[in-house]
């Protein structure tokens, strides 16, 4: 296990002070019109990333615990600050809750488990990722979320995954950058080429496939990894790009379906149940298979919902089948 793992590369498009605003990819999604059936509350989303700014006014009051497996802060377990910001931009997407200000997650009002596998310079070691994977399964996470990736195919890994999937978690991962916009080639970055994970490929707000987004026949659903703006380092507020902001829309996704479907079937679910509770609720785009899986992540489309679904993009989508 020589070789390290690193966040998948991204974008950085701008960096505010202050917002005051739904994102728009939370909106594309249509999470808002879950919110008045569940904004996650009760589930414990583990974040594997480059830490989190525990202090930032969105987030605070969502972390639960945390644990860093990296070297920095002369690797103890107890700091798990994020140094880099990436950590801290895809916590926002899960969870920045309602505040009257900032920004506001797609499931606002989920805790966040903060497992520091990356340091602050964005890279880090296969053992930190699978002891991070397999302290989540011990604190008993409903998801873990991964916007990180490396070319090695390690079997360590894989069980690690395994394992959490075994435990009914579900183990999102960010699909990769490296896609050159042809769906005749495929790009694998690892976890998210694993068939257990749910690898999620980006569009843009406009609906379009990504250019850079990995393509290749494991990819699950999209969602939007353009544009994205979220929670970054010293209170401040981060528009950025990349695969890895696709990723935690589809795991406040997840948060908010388990507690709707659990409420709903009033028993718990397990994980090839909420899968398929999350392809119940995907749009195709007319894109390849390789590039959108099953297509994009739309919370409103099940018929029991039908009333508030965007009905506009109801017909395109019908058209295009």
């Amino acid at each position: 296990m020589e070789q390290g793992v690193r966040v998948i590369p991204y974008t950085v498009i701008g960096e505010s002070e202050e917002v005051k605003e739904v994102p728009k990819g939370v909106e594309l999604i249509q999470a808002p019109k879950l919110w008045n059936e569940t904004k996650g509350k009760g589930m414990k989303v583990a974040v594997l990333d480059t830490g989190c700014e525990i202090t930032h006014p969105d987030l605070k009051d969502r972390i639960i615990g945390g644990r860093n497996f990296t070297d920095d802060d002369r690797s103890n377990p107890d700091l798990y600050t994020d140094y880099n910001g990436h950590g801290t931009h895809v916590a926002g997407t899960i969870a920045a809750q309602e505040n009257e200000a900032g920004v506001i997650g797609v499931a606002p009002e989920a805790g966040l488990l903060i497992v520091k596998v990356l340091n602050k310079a964005g890279s880090g070691k296969y053992e930190w990722i699978i002891k991070g994977i397999h302290y989540a399964i011990e604190q008993e996470a409903d998801i873990i979320s991964m916007s990180l990736g490396g070319p090695a195919d390690v079997p360590e890994l894989h069980e690690a995954i395994q394992a959490a999937v075994k435990e009914n978690i579900l183990v999102v991962c960010a699909a990769g950058n490296e896609g050159d916009g042809d769906d005749a080639t495929n790009e694998f970055a690892y976890p998210g080429a694993y068939n257990e994970v749910i690898s999620v490929g980006a569009v843009n707000l406009e609906r379009g496939s990504s250019d850079f987004t990995n393509s290749h026949n494991e990819i699950d659903v999209v969602a939007p990894g353009e544009r994205i703006t979220s929670t970054y380092l010293n209170g401040k507020y981060a528009t950025l790009s990349g695969t890895s902001m696709a990723a935690p829309h589809v795991s406040g996704a997840l948060a908010l379906i388990k507690t709707y479907a659990q409420a709903h079937f009033e028993r718990e679910l397990t994980e090839p149940e909420l899968y398929a509770q999350l392809v119940k609720r995907t749009v195709p785009l007319g894109n390849s298979p390789k590039l959108e899986g099953n297509g994009l992540v739309y919370l409103t489309v099940p018929e029991h919902l039908a009333e508030i679904f965007d009905q506009s993009f109801k017909t395109m989508v019908m058209d295009a089948i």
